[in-house]
């Protein structure tokens, strides 16, 4: 497993390849929201592009959308959830 900031700068890289964002990976604050006001300004249809690159990616399964919101809040969030995904496997 990596460590957590080499973890965080991947999710970035993905992030920005798979929703295409104007940013760049090293434009996004680890803390920084990914929807909602203040934010990078992701969508629902980014949302869900998320889901399916952490899936494909690591295997991460997002069950619900209540679970989606919490993970998906900030690269932190992601970072964290895909941590404990790796410990259960």
């Amino acid at each position: 497993m990596n460590n957590p900031a080499e973890l965080k700068a991947e999710i970035k890289r993905m992030m920005v390849e798979n929703l295409m964002l104007q940013s760049g990976a090293e434009e996004i604050a680890d803390d920084q929201p990914l929807f909602g006001p203040d934010s990078l300004g992701l969508d629902s249809v980014d949302a869900l592009q998320l889901v399916v690159a952490l899936d494909k990616n690591y295997g991460l399964k997002i069950p619900d959308p209540e679970t989606a919101r919490k993970t998906l809040q900030s690269v932190n969030t992601i970072a964290a959830a895909l941590e404990m995904h790796q410990r259960k496997e």
